[in-house]
């Protein structure tokens, strides 16, 4: 072996082209929950190699928005049972974890990474930046859960943190759901600056509120965009038959 050949090295992100790819395309419902997800076959329709791909793969399923199925990955399908458990639980730990949490700020300094993502949520807001302002919200719910001193309800939050990545995915795509969202970040991260514990748990609950409704309008959506193709309407099958005409 010549010893003085070095390995090549890799087109530098690829695999995070990969994962932004993937995680877009499951945000915007094109890859919906149900859908098996298959490395080869995933790294012939993008045009890469598998390395990348299961890079990809395996740093999705870390954050919980897919799960391993048998020989592959698959989104995972939220039911109303499920939808109620995952907020239960969220209803009962962040307002709490919330008025905690601002009994810790001493300063401006305490909020200036929250205060950052704010300011680069209304950013990407106001550009129609969905992949933007999914990164500035999880930094912004990363600041504040930061602040938290009491260590088990860290690890409590820590536990359930991928499932909530992939419901803010499902959800934050909608433009409705994104102003709704900066609403409710700006609500708390106020509550933080004026110090108001009380204000913070409200604000932190209403949040919730609205993050549950988008939610259910999403799933509800997927589901009936998945009704549409299993039965799709004679209108729709005869529209098709003559595109199809118009190009043979």
């Amino acid at each position: 072996m010549n010893t003085s050949i070095k390995p090549l090295e890799r087109p530098a992100g690829l695999a995070d082209r990969v994962y932004y790819e993937l995680r877009d395309n499951i945000g915007s419902h094109q890859i919906r929950p149900g859908e098996r997800l298959q490395e080869v076959s995933l790294a012939a329709q993008l045009g890469v190699s598998r390395t990348p791909v299961r890079e990809a793969l395996a740093r999705l399923e870390s954050e919980g928005m897919i799960v391993v199925e048998g020989r592959g990955f698959v989104v995972p399908e939220l039911t109303d049972a499920d939808i109620e458990e995952i907020y239960q639980l969220r209803f009962l730990l962040e307002p709490a974890a919330a008025r905690i949490a601002v009994a810790e700020v001493s300063s401006p300094t305490d909020l200036a990474s929250m205060s950052s993502a704010v300011d680069d949520s209304v950013a990407a807001e106001k550009n129609g930046d969905f992949r933007a302002f999914l990164e500035a919200n999880s930094r912004f719910h990363n600041a504040w859960r930061a602040l938290v001193p009491n260590r088990r309800m860290s690890k409590l939050l820590d536990q359930y943190v991928g499932h909530v990545r992939f419901l803010r995915v499902l959800t934050l795509g909608d433009p409705g759901a994104r102003k709704a969202a900066l609403a409710g970040m700006k609500a708390i991260h106020a509550a933080f600056r004026k110090r108001d514990a009380e204000a913070a748990a409200t604000a932190m609950h209403k949040h919730l509120e609205t993050a549950k409704h988008y939610l259910v309008l999403a799933i509800e959506q997927i589901e009936k965009e998945k009704a549409a193709e299993a039965n799709p309407s004679p209108a729709a099958e005869a529209d098709t038959g003559g595109r199809r005409g118009a190009r043979s």
